[in-house]
């Protein structure tokens, strides 16, 4: 079904010709850009390296967590080494302490991709946070009510009373769509969502449609990571850990945890890798135990990650492994690269 690409030149349709570490020669006004998107430790990072290489590209992070300084290990930020091989944007850009919303990240966004095109290189957004990705893609979201401090603080009491999973399910009921793409310990944004639905009766799912932005503003090839043997993933995930304990996962979590970040900020606090590990600063359990719990709940992001990109039509899927074993990285690349010379991929 795809073979290795012999030519130097790789041309798609309508005339297009893209030089494996030249100019991209659009023939439409709209810019070119790719993205590369997956499940957690599908091996998104290393597909983005390897084809910006080859495309004389930048890389955009399109994760929620990478943004934030200091947590560095447990949101497997590319090494320093990988970001001086190519460039990285929108890698360490707000302190941990501090909020960032989906519409700061599309205008963080905007403002790289922009600068990526206008030195002639190809912007390729690469990661997992599938409403970062949307939002840059088909629209920023629009204008939605203030916040109700009262509403707010009755809706955290309510979780301090019963539990965050309490809220999400409550969330679940008026709004299954955000549901879906809100972690339940992710209690700011479950928050901000039942805040939206009780002010104007209309889920922020719905909100989130009313885009005033066009939503081709690019041409645009999303290439998924797909894993047609989950327990291949499964067993990636689990090395994954290893390796980030190895490196000094809890020590970082220990720091974060001492200086307060994880009081001030519910992002942080949140965010896995982080949150399991929590109770063991704490004195609350075991390693072992949250080790386990770490390693439960990355699978189980992957799955929610899976499941939200498999529900865009934008996404082209190739298949990471033949399912027996991973496939080798330059075949991965090879189609790829064949995908994205093809315009009939694009958005």
């Amino acid at each position: 079904m795809y073979t290795h690409l012999r030519s130097p030149c790789i041309r798609g349709g309508r005339g297009a010709c893209l030089s494996e570490r030249g100019k991209h020669m659009p023939v439409t006004e709209k810019p070119r850009i790719l993205a590369v998107v997956g499940p957690t430790a599908g091996g998104k990072s290393a597909l983005a390296l390897a084809l910006a290489k080859r495309l004389d590209g930048e890389i955009v992070s399109c994760d929620s967590m990478q943004i934030y300084r200091e947590m560095d290990i447990g949101t497997a930020k590319p090494t320093p080494e990988e970001q001086g091989a190519v460039p990285h944007h929108l890698i360490d850009i707000v302190e941990p302490e501090a909020d960032f919303s989906v519409m700061d990240y599309v205008a963080a966004a905007e403002r790289a991709v922009t600068d990526i095109l206008s030195r002639g290189k190809l912007p390729i957004l690469c990661g997992g946070t599938g409403l970062y990705l949307d939002a840059f893609l088909r629209g920023a979201e629009p204008e939605t009510p203030g916040a109700d401090p009262e509403v707010r603080a009755a809706l955290h009491a309510l979780a301090a009373e019963k539990g965050n999973q309490h809220l999400h399910d409550l969330l679940r009921e008026v709004d299954p769509e955000s549901a879906d793409a809100i972690h339940p310990n992710n209690l700011r944004r479950v928050v901000r969502a039942l805040e939206i639905y009780r002010a104007t009766g209309v889920p922020k799912s719905e909100w989130d449609r009313r885009s005033c932005r066009q939503p081709d503003r690019y041409d645009a090839t999303v290439i998924g990571l797909a894993f047609t043997n989950r327990e291949l993933l499964y067993e990636r995930i689990e090395r994954r850990v290893d390796q980030m304990l190895a490196e000094g996962l809890v020590e970082e979590t220990e720091r974060l945890y001492r200086r307060g970040v994880f009081e001030v900020s519910g992002t942080a606090a949140g965010a896995i890798g982080y949150k399991e590990l929590l109770p063991y600063c704490k004195g609350e359990c075991e390693l072992e135990e949250a080790v386990a719990e770490l390693k439960t709940a990355t699978r189980r992001y992957a799955k929610r990650q899976l499941t939200w990109f498999g529900a865009k039509s934008y996404v082209k899927w190739i298949p990471a492994d033949d399912g027996k074993e991973m496939r080798k990285s330059e075949e991965i690349v090879n189609m790829s690269l064949e995908l994205f010379a093809n315009r009939d991929n694009m958005l």
